[in-house]
């Protein structure tokens, strides 16, 4: 509602605490998901009301538009905030976000219905809705969906379900079943890592091309690094125990000053862990005490976890590329980095994401690990 009145230009009054109900009440019609069913609350819709009226206090009155100046974005850049903060995708016009979203690329669809919704210029929430609902039939009704198909209708839906996503109506440790329950496409990998690519930089189709290009030269060098402060041995000819001791060294290359939980051994097992010959990946998982996203390295394959809960299996062989999958499972279900591994996640962010970290979450461990690497690379 505020959407359509500022950008037509027009002077409005605030909503009135009976309007924001109202509003509150059509979000929930539209987005089952977002109901508060805890015994603390009043009403399902109490929680959403909040977030609105604090929306609402927060707007400022937009400037009137002058001639056919376009509009400018900031660079995105996403930094992971605390609970109480959200990001928005701000303009020169107005610091409050939009439900207004912008005519979306053409691709090829493979069915009738993905051609129908092609074609549509301008998606409004109710638009969003009905992407949304059949994202959810075409999951329950075929094993696997097309995947073009499932990637235009995330494209379509994007702004109402990162808005879903990075609201804090649901508990950080409870937010990856509800967004997988929500979203199952999340527990395949494919559109996982295109959900990276959506939040760091949408209109570049080939950024993950070029993601993966730096994550291989950070390797090459940070390889070196590890070799110079003595943390790894020279590259190994076994790519899958090389990648496994990278991975267990990086940590110690870029510290971060809060030690790992008791029940961590070090800092790398935030990261990932490899499984004893009896060892079950669901007890393990059980027992860690972190609820972030870990790679459980099996036998034969590798698991994808979030917590407790195993998300998706990838190849072996594929280890060295996991790190990427770890960052796109913060980026995508807005998770908190881990203190014990924070400064190196920072560094992966900044270097090989191109994600800037915002000045105030720029600790000291940090500004250290990055002069110290720059001074390596630079020598």
């Amino acid at each position: 509602m505020l959407s359509i009145k500022r950008a037509a230009g027009d002077d409005f009054n605030y909503p009135c605490s009976r309007e924001l109900t109202v509003m509150a009440k059509r979000l929930l019609e539209y987005y089952p998901m977002l109901r508060d069913r805890s015994q603390t609350s009043r009403a399902e819709w109490e929680t959403v009301k909040k977030q609105l009226l604090k929306r609402v206090q927060n707007v400022t009155t937009p400037k009137k538009k002058q001639g056919s100046t376009p509009s400018r974005k900031r660079p995105r850049s996403l930094s992971f905030q605390s609970s109480h903060e959200t990001y928005t995708d701000e303009t020169d016009e107005s610091t409050a976000s939009t439900l207004i979203l912008e005519r979306s690329p053409p691709s090829r669809c493979s069915t009738p219905e993905a051609e129908q919704l092609c074609a549509s210029e301008t998606e409004s929430p109710q638009t969003q809705a009905r992407h949304y609902k059949t994202l959810q039939a075409m999951y329950k009704t075929k094993a696997r969906p097309n995947k073009m198909d499932v990637a235009q209708l995330l494209d379509l839906e994007i702004q109402a379900r990162r808005a879903f996503i990075d609201s804090d109506v649901t508990k950080e440790q409870d937010r990856p079943s509800k967004i997988l329950k929500a979203y199952p496409c999340f527990g395949e990998l494919d559109h996982l890592m295109d959900e990276l690519r959506r939040v760091l930089n949408q209109g570049n189709s080939h950024f993950l091309t070029e993601l993966k290009t730096r994550w291989g030269t950070f390797c090459e060098r940070a390889q070196f690094y590890g070799v110079f402060k003595k943390l790894m041995r020279p590259p190994q000819l076994d790519k899958v125990k090389h990648s496994i001791a990278m991975m267990k060294a990086l940590p110690e290359m870029f510290p971060s000053p809060m030690a790992p939980p008791k029940k961590l051994r070090h800092a790398s097992e935030a990261l990932l862990h490899v499984l004893e010959s009896a060892e079950d990946p669901n007890t393990f998982l059980q027992t860690r005490p972190l609820s972030s996203p870990v790679v459980i390295i099996c036998e034969t394959n590798c698991i994808l976890a979030i917590g407790t809960m195993p998300v998706l299996i990838f190849p072996k062989e594929d280890i060295h590329e996991s790190v990427m999958y770890l960052m796109a499972c913060y980026y995508t279900f807005h998770l908190t980095y881990p203190k014990c591994i924070a400064t190196l996640l920072s560094v992966v962010q900044t270097e090989v994401l191109l994600d800037a970290i915002h000045d105030r979450d720029m600790t000291t461990s940090y500004k250290k690990a990055m002069a110290d690497w720059k001074k390596f690379i630079s020598d």
